[in-house]
């Protein structure tokens, strides 16, 4: 079933465990996909949306890799 729920920056920040800001810059940058829907001046995306994305996007190759395993 598709997840037709509406994401603002705060939903996609807690969603990939950022700041808001950061997914407004990622936005600003053109590494956000453009928004599924605007309201009032509001960008919105599809829950279905963000998890595609973020599934696809390259991770951050200068984090720290887990040194537990």
């Amino acid at each position: 079933m598709a997840d037709q729920r509406l994401w603002c920056y705060q939903e996609i920040a807690t969603h990939i465990d950022v700041q808001p800001d950061t997914v407004r810059s990622y936005r600003k940058h053109g590494l956000l996909p453009p928004p599924d829907h605007v309201d009032h001046g509001r960008p919105l995306w599809y829950a279905d949306t963000i998890h595609a994305w973020h599934a696809a996007r390259p991770r951050n190759r200068f984090r720290r890799q887990d040194r537990s395993a």
